[in-house]
C-alpha cells in the first residue's frame, strides 16, 4: 500500500488547483518546472505556494479525496486549507451526497443488500 496525499496549490492568477501524490514536494517543484509532467491546467498558471497538504491512504482513496475537493467552490476548498474544516468532514458530505444521487443510502453507492 503506498502512501497518498491530497494537496492544493495556490496559483499566480489567485486560483486553486487540486491534485494528489505519493511525494507531495516532488510533484510541487515538477508543477513550478513546467514541461510534460507538468498538470495541463498548471501549464498556463505558476503554482505560488503548496497551502493544503494531507495523508489520505492509498491510491482509490487519493482519488476519491481528489474528486471530491476538485468539486468544492473556491471558499470551501480555502477553508478546507485555513484548518476551518476537516477533510473527513469533507468526504463524508461528498460520500453522503453520492449515495443520494445514486438512489442509496449505503456508503457505497449502489450496493445492494441481499
Amino acid at each position: 500500500m503506498s502512501d497518498w496525499h491530497l494537496y492544493i496549490l495556490r496559483c499566480d492568477d489567485g486560483s486553486l488547483y487540486t491534485g494528489v501524490s505519493t511525494d507531495v514536494a516532488r510533484r510541487f517543484r515538477e508543477h513550478q518546472r513546467g514541461g510534460q509532467r507538468t498538470a495541463r491546467y498548471l501549464r498556463s498558471r505558476k503554482p505560488v505556494a503548496m497551502i493544503f497538504t494531507e495523508h489520505v491512504g492509498d491510491r482509490s482513496a487519493a482519488l476519491i479525496a481528489e474528486h471530491a475537493i476538485k468539486r468544492l467552490e473556491k471558499v470551501h476548498k480555502e477553508a478546507l486549507a485555513r484548518g476551518a474544516v476537516a477533510l473527513q468532514d469533507v468526504l463524508v458530505q461528498y460520500a453522503s451526497r453520492r449515495s443520494k444521487r445514486n438512489g442509496s443510502n449505503h456508503p457505497v453507492a449502489g450496493k445492494q443488500h441481499h
